[in-house]
């Protein structure tokens, strides 16, 4: 934004400074001189010198007073900078860190000395904002470089199939139509994904009241059919868990949990744990599977973009890569918390925590 030049912060202390000073210093030698008005009689004597009437005690006070001033101005002129200078020293570097990341230099720090005032807390909050903007920045282009990576190999495979069934034209369309339906599919389910994951992060959504376990059971039904051929069994149990958010988000974040739990859990004889309960001021989603005993390392990498565990089961059903990172996406938009946690039997505990709806009032 352009704005008009005007006076510097420094110097409008400084004017505040010696203004201030000049004002006090005034009021002083006003109390001086109604006292010597009022308690001094005519014809005394005042440091060894003779004042034989009160104009006379003016032409005396007069030019010491005016003296006295003009010191004073000068003094909190140069002191009033001096002192401005070193009150402001730290903006200064607030000033110039600013200046240095807005040129896209995240990995400056102001790392201001000294003990704590609101110089330094401004400071050390500016520092903070920069840690997690460069941590944003850099999960942003490496989300940017997984997503193209991703993108290009169902383009790359289907530019294959095209190049093959253009250069063999006795080969069987069916089963290139087939090839061709399948990675295209993939491609659509990569590219709704996506658009998920930007959808929760910008919160470009409408906040109703929305209840957990009734959205829960819902998700289970759905994905039962899928359980059932996998031969994995879902048990659900819990409270009403009222919260307020947007009802296809949240949808798509039980969703995402009950079927990663399906997809990676024991070949045959798995069991899901979907549990909804109430806090006074939050709800509790959780969802747990067997499978696979993981590790903690390897759990923590899970909410990234594109990560799949290696050591977890790969099927047909396993998704894009996406699924607990938007679930991730969703919950932080929501103001929740998101929490997995390795279990000791093996497979994996996911809890989501959001804050609890206030009470309808009936209006």
């Amino acid at each position: 934004m352009d704005r008009e030049p005007g006076l510097s912060v420094r110097l409008k202390l400084t004017l505040s400074y010696a203004g201030f000073l000049m004002l006090a210093s005034a009021l002083l030698l006003a109390v001086v001189w109604v006292f010597l008005l009022r308690y001094v009689p005519d014809g005394v004597l005042i440091a060894h010198r003779f004042i034989p009437n009160r104009s006379d005690l003016l032409r005396a006070f007069a030019p010491k007073a005016a003296a006295m001033l003009a010191f004073l101005l000068v003094f909190g002129l140069v002191g009033g900078w001096i002192l401005a200078g070193r009150m402001l020293a730290p903006l200064t570097r607030i000033t110039e860190a600013t200046r240095i990341a807005a040129n896209r230099s995240l990995s400056h720090r102001i790392r201001l000395p000294g003990r704590r005032d609101e110089f330094r807390e401004l400071a050390d909050a500016f520092d903070s904002m920069l840690t997690r903007l460069e941590a944003h920045v850099a999960e942003q282009q490496r989300f940017a470089a997984n997503a193209s990576h991703e993108l290009r190999t169902p383009l790359a495979i289907t530019q294959t199939l095209l190049d093959v069934a253009r250069n063999d034209l006795n080969r069987d369309t069916g089963e290139l139509i087939d090839r061709l339906h399948a990675v295209n599919t993939r491609a659509i389910d990569l590219t709704e994904a996506l658009l998920m994951l930007s959808r929760a992060d910008q919160r470009s959504f409408t906040r109703v009241h929305v209840d957990l376990s009734l959205m829960a059971e819902e998700t289970t039904e759905t994905l039962l059919p899928l359980a059932e051929k996998r031969g994995v069994t879902i048990e659900t149990s819990g409270d009403v868990t009222p919260t307020i958010g947007s009802h296809a988000l949240l949808r798509q974040l039980s969703t995402n949990l009950v079927h990663n739990a399906i997809v990676h859990n024991l070949p045959e004889h798995g069991t899901v744990w979907v549990t909804t309960s109430v806090h006074p001021k939050s709800v509790v989603l959780t969802v747990e599977n067997t499978g696979e005993k993981l590790t903690p390392q390897l759990v923590s990498t899970l909410v990234e973009p594109f990560r799949r565990g290696t050591e977890r089961i790969r099927t047909n059903h396993a998704g894009v890569g996406l699924g607990l990172a938007i679930v991730k996406s969703i919950t932080q938009a929501h103001d929740g918390t998101l929490t997995l946690t390795p279990r000791a039997a093996g497979g994996l505990c996911v809890t989501v925590q959001l804050p609890a709806a206030p009470p309808h009032t009936g209006k």
